[in-house]
């Protein structure tokens, strides 16, 4: 088998999901419409009441939606994806979905763990996404840095690390920047939710060093101009946020940062080669959108296809709107 293009790490998750049209389930466990959060103890009761309402079981975790995306798109055993899981049902179906796409993984399995589970509630066109972490939460460098593992590592020229690894193993997701820091390999970060900048602000800071990719959309990136003390009436303005991330300090002779931050249907930004670009996107009839969940994931997917297969930068973000817009036409990060 020839050496996969891309690696990507993050935490694999089983999503379950259903509707809550009266939002039920939002006011009993004081979540918010369109919001990402780590589970307390006093939300573990959601994953059963999701189940009770008939929700549908999927493959998740976002970098896991992202990997098989871009599996989707490339040649065969092109990406490999690394995370934690339990030895349950759970992993059975998460290893049974990727193989189905394709998406060859090396997870580090802990018989002491259950497999990491995402509630997903569903109110009209919002998600509420709850995660319970699991065996994610326990991922070991150890795993990355074993023989078997670190060997597609240095064979690999992209990876893909998305923002809530930072809230298992920031040092695993380092390792990966200083691979390619020092090897000028593309090493792509995604801030992935609101939470990320504020409560692993230093985490953030540590890995974002080794990205010469940052993808986020408009909330993570108005998130990340809070806990860097900007005032609340410049946090809407994505030009300038986009601009300021990319010139952050980088680790790496010569290496450029470019900053892609997405906005729903509104135009995608990029700060590329010292300047932004908007990329209008593709519109979809209202009538075929069936699921926005994992939409960015699927962005990030066409995005990472175009980079690994040498397209320009134009490129890689229409490839990732296209890949968004097949995925909110299915229900679930399909």
């Amino acid at each position: 088998m020839s050496a996969y293009k891309l690696f990507v790490l993050e935490n694999p998750l089983l999503d379950i999901q259903a509707p809550d049209p009266t939002s039920s389930l939002l006011k009993k466990y004081n979540l918010k419409a369109n919001d990402a959060i780590l589970a307390s103890p006093e939300h573990l009761g959601l994953y059963s009441d999701l189940l009770q309402l008939n929700a549908k079981q999927i493959a998740g975790g976002a970098a896991q939606n992202t990997a098989r995306g871009a599996q989707y798109i490339l040649p065969p055993h092109s990406v490999l994806y690394v995370g934690a899981v339990g030895q349950d049902k759970a992993a059975d179906t998460l290893k049974k979905v990727c193989q189905e796409a394709g998406l060859d993984t090396m997870y580090m399995e802990l018989p002491d763990q259950p497999t990491g589970r995402c509630g997903v509630v569903i109110t009209g066109s919002n998600r509420s996404l709850c995660t319970d972490l699991g065996a994610a939460n326990h991922y070991s460098p150890t795993h990355l840095r074993s023989e078997a593992v670190w060997k597609h590592v240095q064979a690999a020229s992209f990876f893909y690390v998305g923002g809530f690894h930072l809230t298992v193993s920031p040092e695993a997701a380092q390792a990966l920047g200083k691979e390619a820091a020092s090897k000028d390999k593309t090493f792509v970060l995604n801030l992935s939710a609101p939470f990320i900048p504020v409560a692993f602000k230093d985490a953030l800071a540590e890995t974002i060093r080794y990205a010469n990719v940052v993808i986020g959309n408009e909330t993570e990136a108005a998130s990340w101009a809070e806990s860097q003390g900007w005032p609340e009436e410049k946090r809407k303005n994505v030009e300038a946020i986009a601009e300021a991330i990319a010139e952050l300090p980088t680790e790496g002779e010569g290496r450029d940062r470019t900053v892609i931050i997405t906005q729903g249907t509104e135009p995608t930004i990029v700060y590329v080669n010292g300047r932004v670009v908007s990329h209008p996107v593709r519109k979809i009839d209202e009538s075929k959108i069936n699921d926005t969940n994992g939409a960015g994931d699927a962005f990030a997917g066409g995005f990472m296809a175009g980079l690994v297969e040498g397209k320009n930068m134009k490129t890689c973000v229409d490839m990732g709107q296209w890949l968004a817009g097949l995925s909110i036409q299915e229900l679930g990060p399909s």
